[in-house]
C-alpha cells in the first residue's frame, strides 16, 4: 500500500480533529431525561419576561407587589404531585393564574413560583413548565 504525503497528512492532522469535536459536540449534548432530575422543566429552557403574553406579565407585576389577585384560587399551595418542577417541600410553590382572552373560566395558563424568586410559566395547565429569567 504506497500512502502518499496528502493521505499521511491527513490521517495525522485531520483525523484527530475530527475526533476532538465528535467527542466536544458529544459532551455538549443535553442529557437525556433519564439521567436529569426527575421534573420535566427541559432542559435550559427558559423564558424571557419580554416574550411572556401580556397577560403573564401583569400577573407577574401582582405577584411580586403581593396582589390584589383577581381570582379566589391564587396564592394557593402548588403541590407539584407530578414532580414536573424540582423538589421542594411542601408549601414551597403557589400558584397563580394567567388571565386567557376569550376564556370565561381560568383557563390553562398559570405561574408558579417559590421564594425568593423562582418562577416558572405553563401554558398547558401544568403539563410543561419555562423557568422565567428576568
Amino acid at each position: 500500500m504506497n500512502l502518499s504525503w496528502i493521505n499521511i497528512f491527513w490521517v495525522t492532522r485531520t483525523l484527530p480533529i475530527f475526533a476532538l469535536t465528535a467527542c466536544l459536540a458529544l459532551l455538549a449534548a443535553p442529557a437525556s431525561a433519564d439521567s436529569r432530575d426527575d421534573y420535566n422543566v427541559e432542559y435550559n429552557q427558559y423564558i424571557a419576561t419580554l416574550f411572556l403574553p401580556p397577560e403573564a406579565r401583569e400577573t407577574l407585576g401582582l405577584i411580586k407587589r403581593g396582589g390584589p389577585f383577581p381570582y379566589a384560587r391564587d396564592g394557593v399551595v402548588f403541590s407539584n404531585f407530578e414532580k414536573r418542577l424540582p423538589r421542594q417541600k411542601r408549601g414551597y410553590y403557589r400558584e397563580y393564574t394567567v388571565k386567557t382572552p376569550g376564556v370565561r373560566s381560568r383557563g390553562a395558563r398559570r405561574i408558579v413560583c417559590g421564594p425568593p424568586v423562582e418562577c416558572y410559566y405553563t401554558d398547558d395547565h401544568y403539563e410543561t413548565f419555562r423557568r422565567i429569567r428576568e
